[in-house]
């Protein structure tokens, strides 16, 4: 089987998703087209270089919607005989699309692509695509369907986690990424976002409060309180699903959450023979990946049964891993992910996570990738994981090791 590996990592600055953020007048299309820019400017790509770009988003719908990775490289200066395919994994498109195209060059599929995506979260809501899961009453009732900041509550509620627990881990986020940022931990995948202009629209993560302590979170209310109890009676739904349980304990709000943002991110994945006929020497190689389905109620609980199953069709132990990388959906899910393999916390998420950078749905799991093949390199390291919830009851996870 031919090995895949990653050759270089990029990523945009995350703005924030509202009317005020920095990428505001940025468009999905065109955010897409400066990240491949970019990336083949650094590896020197040209003609058709690549096998296909491989782009995640999640909600495709208006201008994020059609084939957006098609667009992206007619809009880009690729060589118009790249394809492009627009995949959905929810939150985990973004890693997927770089599992896809390792598995590609191993089934011997073409020898290089760029795999990643983008979600600018500010321009396109996230729904609005009107998904069956949540809208149609015949799969909704069927699978307990609840809004995924109430099945983080729930995971809290069934495993025992606390707010103080919760923002505690919230606090500690916005403590790591403001240390990364100050050492130039980011600095060799962070591209600048330009405007038409040349102008600097965006040079750094926006979302970040790195003021952030105990005081400040503790006064904010919990975000699904009213949704779970008073509105659609979703508390009620759930417990139906769990009735061991008396009630949902609402934990989560604005500060231990991960934040709406915009985004991009890619990869340059190659074989062997990829990297030595464009003069490029490999930085990782992707070990394993995997994805899995979980319960659709609770959602968001699969970065442990995806985590298991990688493991263990790689032969490997959660002690091979030097560094983790779980995205912050919510702090739940790193919580229960800590609790799980019990694994040191400061292997997991060591330069902040989504609660303190944000989560552009799309691009994220390329995020976490790249930003874990940065730490492996900086700290010395040889393993890394990283791992994503999904809506609809999924995981996705990815190991790769540095060469």
């Amino acid at each position: 089987m031919t090995e895949a590996y990653i050759y270089d990592a990029i990523r945009t600055p995350r703005g924030r998703g509202r009317k005020d953020g920095a990428l505001q007048e940025v468009t999905a299309l065109r955010l897409s087209a400066l990240t491949l820019d970019a990336l083949a400017a650094r590896n020197g790509l040209s003609g058709p270089a690549v096998e296909d770009v491989i782009w995640g988003n999640a909600t495709q719908v208006g201008e994020q919607g059609g084939c957006l990775a098609r667009s992206a490289v007619l809009a880009s200066e690729l060589d118009e005989a790249i394809p492009g395919l627009s995949i959905n994994r929810f939150c985990a498109s973004g890693l997927e699309a770089v599992n896809l195209a390792a598995n590609q060059i191993r089934g011997g599929a073409g020898a290089g692509y760029i795999a990643g995506g983008v979600e600018m979260m500010g321009r396109v809501a996230m729904g609005s695509d009107g998904a069956a899961i949540a809208v149609d009453p015949s799969l909704a009732m069927k699978t307990y369907f609840i809004p995924q900041g109430i099945a983080a509550d729930l995971i809290a509620t069934e495993y025992g986690f606390s707010r103080d627990e919760a923002d505690a881990l919230a606090v500690e986020s916005q403590r790591r990424a403001a240390i990364a940022w100050d050492e130039g931990r980011f600095a060799r995948s962070v591209i600048p976002v330009r405007d038409v202009n040349g102008l600097t629209l965006l040079d750094r993560d926006e979302h970040m409060r790195p003021g952030t302590d105990m005081q400040s979170l503790g006064a904010l209310s919990p975000a699904f309180r009213e949704m779970g109890e008073v509105m659609p009676g979703f508390d009620q739904l759930a417990l139906m699903k769990y009735p061991h349980l008396e009630r949902i304990d609402h934990i989560h709000h604005a500060g231990n959450s991960s934040g709406i943002v915009d985004g991009a991110a890619a990869l340059l994945i190659g074989s062997k023979a990829f990297g030595e006929a464009h003069g490029l020497t490999p930085r990782a190689r992707i070990r394993a990946t995997a994805k899995i389905g979980t319960d659709p109620t609770m959602m968001l609980t699969g970065p442990v049964p995806v985590t298991e199953k990688i493991l263990a069709e790689s032969g490997m132990a959660i002690s091979d891993i030097d560094l983790f990388e779980v995205n912050e959906a919510f702090a739940a899910v790193v919580l229960r992910f800590l609790q799980a393999f019990d694994v040191d916390a400061d292997k997991v998420n060591v330069n902040g996570g989504a609660i303190a950078l944000g989560h552009p749905l799309g691009a994220t799991g390329a995020i976490l990738l790249g930003t874990l093949l940065d730490e492996l390199e900086r700290s010395g390291k040889g393993t890394g994981l990283a791992t994503l919830c999904v809506a609809s009851g999924m995981g996705a996870a990815t190991i790769i090791e540095r060469v």
